[in-house]
């Protein structure tokens, strides 16, 4: 017999790669070194990250995301909705740099 509490169907892990952290980071957001705003990262993966922003951000989009101790990264934003967005990294995330981010 199963229970309902014992099964998790996959549509529910998203296309997610890998589980994400939650985080609460002061970071900046620009595109090809202009317009540096302050977002902050409310979670956080080595693949990507979600950000609450001050302003709108376009689909597609690519920008540069400066992250505490680590620099800028490129991200190109994957969903955006109001001020709130989620991008990918072009590259992941050192793992140990990652660890560090998270454990704050």
């Amino acid at each position: 017999m199963l229970f309902t509490s014992e099964y998790e169907p996959a549509e529910s892990l998203g296309r997610r790669r890998v589980p994400r952290a939650p985080v609460s980071l002061d970071a900046r957001v620009g595109r090809g070194g202009l317009d540096r705003a302050l977002c902050k990262v409310t979670d956080l993966s080595i693949h990507g990250a979600r950000l609450q922003t001050y302003s709108a951000m376009k689909k597609g989009s690519m920008i540069w995301l400066t992250l505490p101790g680590i620099g800028p990264v490129a991200a190109t934003v994957r969903w955006s909705d109001d001020f709130e967005a989620g991008c990918e990294f072009r590259h992941p995330l050192d793992p140990l740099a990652f660890a560090e981010l998270v454990a704050g």
